[in-house]
């Protein structure tokens, strides 16, 4: 469903991270209530709507963090660039060999 805000061309991310935080915040709301109408003690009640406002705040502060690293122009330091390279894990390695260590102990002959 389309939004009746009007849209800001180069403010689209901080528009998605208010709907979020909005969404959040009624969430830190709704689900106390929704505890409390269920027969949870006011103060477990109370205990999850802190804990749900401690999140939300800290995912917040994130958020906005990572948005204003985003909208950062990268730093000119004259150093070379170099492609970014991802991690390939634990149990992804590549090429020939790459087997190492393990249980086997040689050939497909069952153990036992």
């Amino acid at each position: 469903m389309p939004s009746s805000r009007p849209h800001r061309e180069g403010h689209a991310g901080d528009d998605r991270t208010t709907e979020l935080i909005r969404w959040a915040a009624f969430s830190c709301v709704l689900v106390p209530v929704v505890l409390l109408w269920y027969g949870t003690s006011l103060a477990g009640a109370a205990g999850t709507a802190l804990g749900l406002a401690a999140v939300t705040a800290v995912c917040r502060l994130l958020l906005r963090r990572s948005e204003r690293c985003a909208a950062r122009p990268p730093a000119d330091t004259g150093a070379p660039q170099t492609p970014y390279t991802p991690h390939r894990g634990r149990h992804q390695r590549t090429g020939t060999g790459s087997h190492r260590g393990g249980r086997h102990s040689g050939g497909s002959t069952p153990v036992g």
